[in-house]
C-alpha cells in the first residue's frame, strides 16, 4: 500500500499494518467528534509516526498512485474533518 503524508511525501507499507494504522484512525475520529483538539493532535502525530516508522519512503521523484492520503502534521482539526469521510482517514 502507497501512503502520501501532503505535504511530506510517500510511504510503502505492507498490508499487515492496515489494523495498526486503522486502531489509530479510530481514535483520530472519536477525538474529533469530541472536539478534544489536543488528544486528535497528538493522535494524528502517532499516526504519522507509524506511517514513517512502518514504511519505507519512496523517491521524491517516484509518483505512486496513493491508496490512502493523510494530512499534513500541521493540519487543524477543522481541516481534516473536511478531509473525512464516514469510514474516517483509512479504509476499513
Amino acid at each position: 500500500m502507497i501512503v502520501r503524508i501532503m505535504g511530506e511525501g510517500q510511504w510503502k507499507l505492507a498490508d499487515s499494518h492496515v489494523a495498526e494504522l486503522n486502531t489509530l484512525d479510530d481514535d483520530l475520529l472519536e477525538e474529533m467528534e469530541s472536539g478534544d483538539d489536543a488528544g486528535f493532535h497528538r493522535t494524528l502525530g502517532a499516526l504519522l509516526d507509524a506511517v514513517r516508522r512502518l514504511g519505507a519512503p519512496l523517491p521524491d521523484d517516484a509518483l505512486e498512485p496513493s491508496e490512502l492520503i493523510l494530512p499534513a502534521p500541521d493540519a487543524s482539526l477543522e481541516e481534516v474533518r473536511e478531509m473525512l469521510s464516514d469510514d474516517g482517514l483509512i479504509p476499513g
